[in-house]
């Protein structure tokens, strides 16, 4: 058996997606400003914490590149976005603006649903290859590919290529370093599998 840590599948796209992701949560956050501010009777407690976690959620994609522990920093982030939609769900629903406070209830299920997946895609995992077949991750468990849906399986410069029957072709990086002659082995071990 053989086990490869790898970068997660679907972290490249996930983590594109998350500059957009923090900028229209700002975004959201500044408009719930306007209608906190807009009431009779307004919580400028609830003002100051809309704008504090807007301007932050805003800032934080330009700030990414020099945050050391980027996952920890995310994860804390939309922490707080979670923690802020949600209690501004039960600050509109309180003053009798269910459709805002629907709004953010609906919102705080997705950032909580968007913070765990992005929390599962940071660590670090494991791409399992044994007589059965190969494991790869997802982000709720593995998916298991056997030998038979495989057409060609390599591990070339750091990367492992999966090339299946159906045309489809998948690379992952590989974050272990092997020597040329471990590399050897590993691939003539994909082709006896194979044959």
């Amino acid at each position: 058996m053989h086990k490869f840590r790898i970068v997660h599948p679907n972290a490249i796209t996930k983590l594109r997606m998350q500059p957009a992701m923090h900028g229209m949560i700002g975004i959201l956050f500044l408009f719930n400003v306007i209608g906190v501010y807009k009431m009779q009777d307004p919580n400028w407690l609830m003002v100051l914490l809309f704008i504090a976690l807007g301007t932050a959620s805003l800032a934080f994609p330009f700030m990414m590149r020099r945050v050391r522990k980027l996952s920890e920093t995310n994860s804390i982030l939309r922490l707080l976005q979670v923690f802020t939609l949600f209690s501004g769900s039960l600050f509109f629903l309180s003053h009798m603006q269910p459709i805002i406070g629907g709004t953010l209830l609906l919102a705080g299920l997705g950032m909580a649903y968007t913070g765990y997946a992005e929390y599962r895609i940071m660590q670090p995992v494991f791409a399992e290859i044994d007589n059965s077949g190969i494991a790869l991750p997802t982000v709720f468990g593995q998916k298991r590919f056997g030998w038979i849906e495989m057409n060609n399986v390599i591990l070339r410069n750091d990367v492992l290529t999966l090339d299946f029957r159906n045309n489809k072709v998948l690379q992952l990086d590989v974050l272990d370093e092997y020597s040329a002659t471990q590399t050897a082995e590993i691939n003539a071990y994909f082709k006896t599998r194979l044959t």
